[in-house]
């Protein structure tokens, strides 16, 4: 199944403010394990990977908590490149993505 187009029977209800909060709260969560995790490997703190690693969950948990701004302001769940709702199962599978799946592949 594409992410592009949702199926006919695709739930059409948006997430609930407190369903995106719980996503949000439940990444965030995850994302701050996998870093402990890494701080009490005791890799060494040079070694290329382990900083890529570092990097990409401080970079995730960035974009959570601007996801939580846009739960705030009201434009969570909405695409910052073409202002269209963005699939709910898209949501439920990337709970702080800005954008829409072809707004995405356009980015990139």
């Amino acid at each position: 199944m594409s992410l592009d187009t949702p199926p006919a029977d695709a739930r059409l209800k948006p997430l609930t403010t407190e369903e995106a909060r719980q996503r949000l709260e439940h990444e965030r969560g995850t994302r701050l394990t996998q870093l402990r995790a890494l701080d009490e490997a005791g890799h060494d703190a040079g070694e290329q990977g382990t900083t890529d690693q570092r990097d990409t969950l401080r970079r995730v948990l960035q974009e959570i908590d601007a996801a939580f701004g846009r739960v705030q302001d009201g434009t969570y769940g909405i695409c910052a490149h073409c202002a269209t709702a963005i699939p709910v199962e898209r949501l439920e599978i990337l709970p702080y993505t800005r954008f829409c799946v072809p707004c995405r592949r356009d980015t990139l």
